[in-house]
């Protein structure tokens, strides 16, 4: 029966000494080549920042103007709406596919934000700004009236290049359009008045 390695007792010093400089060598050698393999399971600070809440300074906005921020890799809007625009929300319910934002609520539309204007303050929008049809960005439509791809009564919003689908300045898609619901309300809350938090609803 051969010996095992526990079993080998070297009678010479020199070579006891050399093998065990020669075990320890080795297992310091498996230890630094496991460190890194282990440490691309740790996320990077970049990943970390990617899903951390954004804080954005609103007090510059004047009503009328829209703001883009970057959350979690997605654009998000922030519009600080006339009382013209907010006026004019009521006026086409009757067109719109889902005008109370009751197709999955809980995905696209906090319950704070499930109300006609679709915010927290009615004068503020807060949207991520990606067409629910096939990922697209939808351009701004704010001036009112008769344009191409729009209808005659337009009262202002969104639109999407890419397939035509059209929403209000609530973010809320119309009828027959190839989107399929509302734009995105991400989960945000007001820090102060004129501090937004997006990314985090805790106090909303």
């Amino acid at each position: 029966m051969s010996a095992s390695l526990v079993d080998i007792q070297p009678s010479d010093p020199s070579k006891r000494t050399w093998l065990i400089a020669s075990s320890c060598a080795g297992a310091v050698g498996v230890g630094a080549a496991a460190i890194p393999f282990v440490s691309t399971f740790q996320p990077s600070e970049r990943a970390k920042a990617a899903g951390a809440a954004v804080e954005v300074d609103i007090g510059a906005m004047k009503p009328g103007e829209k703001l883009t921020v970057e959350w979690r890799g997605k654009p998000v809007w922030i519009v600080r709406r006339t009382p013209e625009q907010l006026a004019s929300l009521g006026k086409i319910t009757g067109q719109l596919a889902d005008p109370e934002s009751k197709r999955k609520p809980a995905e696209l539309t906090p319950e704070y934000a499930r109300n006609e204007a679709r915010s927290i303050k009615p004068e503020y929008f807060v949207a991520v700004g990606i067409c629910t049809h096939l990922g697209c960005s939808p351009s701004d439509k704010f001036q009112t009236g008769a344009q191409p791809s729009l209808p005659d009564d337009w009262q202002g919003g969104f639109l999407c290049p890419c397939h035509g689908s059209t929403f209000d300045l609530a973010g809320r898609v119309f009828k027959n359009k190839p989107a399929p619901d509302n734009l995105e309300v991400p989960p945000h809350m007001f820090l102060s008045d004129s501090k937004l938090l997006i990314g985090e609803d805790k106090k909303a």
